[in-house]
């Protein structure tokens, strides 16, 4: 992000598959690179956007922010883009853990519990986050399979309930002329589904991230004569992959964002597919792999209210929308940044911000800059008033700068 934020063009243009990966602070991320200052800092867009709604499902704020960024949101989804395309249903399946898989769970479980609680109660959740991880990743292999935990009671589990519903499941749909994706986040999870289909007797190819020639795999997978099955990694083969030859996805361990299963889907889902493709998601009953689903469908629908609620193209703007854009803001930056044409020797965007009856501040320069902090934002601000580019005003918390050029248009700050 620093890196990008550095880049000095006179315009810029965001284009990105999923701009609310994880949460709203994402979209502020990106709109600071595009419109530095639009949404002001990183702790106003807080207050302003990301608390309320995702901490208090704020339908005011949710409206506020789509009016905000809703004139500069070009966006196509693929049901427009390919009109024709057939359906696609999705299904959770549950499984029923047996008994010496819920032994270890429920094991596992007591083993973090204590050590994550004590951990966020003495540091707080921020400081705790690797404990976090580590404990729901435990949970969520415990959930798949044991024989992924290493922890010597774990090596000898034997069988695993998922692995024997997949296995019904893809001998069924062979069948009946199907063939399937079947997606893990975890390839030694793959690995243990394919020795499966070995003993069965079931033709497969398999592919993540050490997996060379990808693009023989793939037409081999396509052919009419190809194996009926493909295991894939998810974040290897989440994305490039045209396999239309598939109707059936399955998806072995959800994960957390929904976003990347649903690259993972089109991998079957996409232009060139014929017939109406079944996706599937293989959850553990009474297991982490539950709130997943629940995380997920709560990031479904926050992106899905912030993007696609009132999606419009730009001749369908009204002057409402372009007040909200241009109306009064909560903070002196957070109106769009006028033309790169400030003062010479200040990057454009600072440059813009001082045009357009702005001033500029230790966290603007910081940010704008990507400086690593407020030290080192002060020490260029001072170089630019050494080199008689800049005035300060003011004291303390309230110290401002302004450009030392006249400008016709600049009231008093």
């Amino acid at each position: 992000t620093r890196a990008a934020r550095g880049l000095d063009a006179a315009h810029r243009l965001a284009l990105t598959g999923t701009p609310l990966e994880n949460h709203l602070l994402e979209l502020w991320s990106l709109f600071h690179w595009l419109m530095p200052g639009f949404f002001g800092s990183q702790g106003g867009f807080g207050q302003r956007y990301l608390r309320p709604i995702q901490d208090d499902d704020d339908a005011t704020a949710m409206e506020a922010l789509r009016t905000r960024i809703r004139p500069f949101m070009l966006r196509r989804l693929k049901r427009e883009v390919a009109a024709d395309l057939p359906p696609r249903q999705v299904q959770v399946l549950r499984c029923e853990l047996n008994e010496r898989e819920r032994a270890l769970y429920e094991q596992v479980k007591e083993t973090f519990r204590d050590q994550v609680l004590n951990k966020v109660r003495t540091d707080g959740i921020k400081r705790s986050t690797i404990q976090v991880l580590e404990a729901l990743m435990r949970l969520r292999q415990a959930a798949c399979d044991g024989g992924l935990l290493p922890f010597p009671e774990a090596q000898h589990l034997g069988r695993s309930s998922k692995r024997e519903l997949l296995l019904e499941l893809v001998s069924e749909w062979i069948e009946e002329g199907h063939r399937a994706l079947v997606f893990s986040q975890w390839p030694s999870l793959l690995k243990r589904v394919a020795a499966d289909l070995d003993a069965a007797g079931i033709a497969y190819l398999y592919l993540d991230g050490s997996t060379g020639q990808r693009g023989a795999l793939v037409e081999r997978f396509n052919k009419a004569d190809g194996p009926p099955l493909f295991l894939i990694s998810l974040k290897a083969g989440g994305t490039g992959l045209n396999l239309t030859a598939a109707d059936h996805v399955v998806h072995l361990d959800p994960w957390w964002n929904p976003a990347a299963e649903d690259q993972a889907t089109d991998r079957a889902h996409r232009i060139g597919q014929t017939r109406p493709v079944m996706v599937y998601r293989l959850v553990a009953e009474d297991t982490v792999e539950e709130k997943v689903i629940e995380l997920q469908a709560r990031k479904r629908a926050l992106a899905e209210a912030t993007l696609d609620a009132e999606r419009v193209f730009v001749d369908t703007l009204n002057q409402a929308d372009l007040e909200a854009v241009f109306g009064p803001s909560a903070t002196p930056f957070e109106a769009p940044p006028a033309p790169p044409k400030g003062p010479a020797g200040l990057p454009a965007a600072l440059g813009a911000v001082l045009m357009g009856r702005g001033r500029l501040t230790t966290s603007l320069v910081r940010e704008a800059l990507g400086l690593p902090d407020d030290r080192a934002a002060r020490r260029q601000l001072s170089a630019w008033v050494d080199a008689g580019l800049l005035t300060p005003q003011g004291q303390g918390r309230g110290r401002h700068y302004v450009s030392t050029e006249p400008s016709a248009d600049r009231g008093t700050p």
